[in-house]
């Protein structure tokens, strides 16, 4: 079979590497890739909005499958126009990207079928949000409508940055014209549950953790992610049973019911809080950098999984491997502000585990930085201790100047123990 992924970061990477392991896959490619998927797949210079040039790609080269990994892919509408073009694709179309696309429609749904999430309201007009928010305790929890690439959450910790935060999503549309949705702040540790859902049917993966501070100790700004780990000594099997049943069954029921019927990676962004878990926010496709974990623990085939999903067929139970994995990001200094391209990443031939590529690009014969969060380290062990000790010691190897990473991934599990 061809397989062609959308996307170019470190969680497309991923599932290209993931896809390689299938014996059912004879050829990927990968629109529009990056320096390190080049050496899995066969990269092609189309964007991953460009939805016709995507199917008329697919059509030429006889794709058996598509695997789309961007938000912005979805919500352009790819999979409706594969789909209307006969051909298979995994994804949910544009109308059950909603519960990432919309934070109203998500949180809409969730209060209608009794989905637990933290309470809220949502405004259109600067004045009416502020009026409200200075009649909340803080911190306020300020929610772009729209996608905003990770970046569109605020947790304003005084007044100053609430106003700040509302300025710029209701008055300066920093990320589009939109309207806001003002929650109420929850406390207790978040982690990120990725299920294969197609209609009724949903396949759970193996529970994950990523940081969202820029620095050690949860400080500095929030980014797309910094780090991430599995499995989650936190979590207890009984927290786990709840989330699937009452969670993301529930929600995969209710996306059937409201004639959006959803296929693809269902993420539950879920908070453990004092009064049981809670959905913080859901996306409509594989969490990054969750994946860069979650998959290298997959012992099954994905293609399998993938296919069975977007044919809207029973699939095989999935088989985990128990070995923990745990994940590194380096980023470019002054990532998730402005910061430099082009510096030169020596020394990756020497590392020992799993790299994944999330910002690269190929310069002559060099490989170079090219985004914020540039590379993915990945250690494995029988621990946590030793997968972040593998994992450490490989990002140690990497030889860049221009790039920085975090020395505590998975702190809250060791504090755990």
């Amino acid at each position: 079979m061809k397989v062609l992924v959308i996307g170019g970061g470190g969680r497309e990477h991923a599932i290209v590497d993931a896809l390689s392991r299938s014996p059912q896959v004879e050829k990927i490619y990968c629109a529009p890739g990056n320096a390190g998927i080049a050496r899995q797949a066969e990269c092609v210079a189309i964007k991953d909005t460009e939805v016709e040039r995507l199917r008329d790609f697919a059509r030429e080269q006889g794709i058996g499958l598509t695997v789309v990994g961007p938000e912005a892919a979805l919500a352009a509408g790819v999979v409706d126009a594969f789909r209307d073009a006969g051909l298979r694709i995994f994804g949910p179309t544009k109308a059950a990207t909603r519960i990432e696309s919309s934070k109203e429609f998500a949180k809409e749904l969730m209060a209608k079928y009794g989905i637990p999430t933290a309470g809220y309201r949502a405004f259109a007009d600067f004045d009416e949000a502020m009026a409200y928010v200075r009649r909340r305790p803080l911190p306020a929890v300020l929610k772009y409508d729209g996608l905003a690439a990770g970046k569109g959450v605020v947790i304003a910790e005084t007044m100053e940055e609430a106003e700040a935060a509302l300025r710029d999503m209701l008055l300066d549309d920093k990320f589009g014209e939109g309207r806001v949705v003002v929650e109420d702040y929850l406390t207790g540790p978040e982690f990120s549950f990725m299920c294969f859902v197609s209609g009724h049917r949903v396949y759970p993966m193996v529970l994950a953790q990523d940081h969202k501070r820029a620095y050690d100790g949860d400080k500095g700004p929030n980014t797309g992610g910094m780090g991430a780990y599995t499995p989650l000594p936190f979590v207890t099997k009984e927290d786990e049973a709840f989330a699937l049943t009452e969670i993301m069954q529930r929600t995969a029921d209710a996306l059937v019911a409201e004639g959006v019927p959803f296929t693809g990676v269902l993420y539950g962004g879920l908070m453990k809080t004092p009064q049981g878990i809670k959905v913080i926010e859901f996306n409509a496709r594989f969490g990054d950098p969750e994946t860069e974990v979650v998959l290298p623990r997959m012992k099954s085939d994905i293609c399998d999984v993938f296919c069975a999903v977007a044919d809207g067929r029973e699939a095989a139970p999935i088989v985990w491997d128990d070995r923990a994995a745990l994940g590194i990001v380096l980023a470019s200094k002054g990532y998730p502000g402005s910061y430099e391209k082009g510096a030169v990443i020596g020394g990756l031939e020497c590392i020992d585990g799993t790299v994944y590529h999330m910002g690269t690009k190929v310069d002559g014969d060099r490989i170079v930085t090219a985004g914020g969060r540039v590379l993915f380290v990945v250690g494995r062990g029988a621990t946590l201790a030793e997968a972040r000790q593998e994992a450490l010691a490989d990002v140690a190897r990497v030889e860049c100047d221009g790039l920085f990473h975090r020395t505590d991934i998975g702190h809250c599990a060791f504090d755990g123990e």
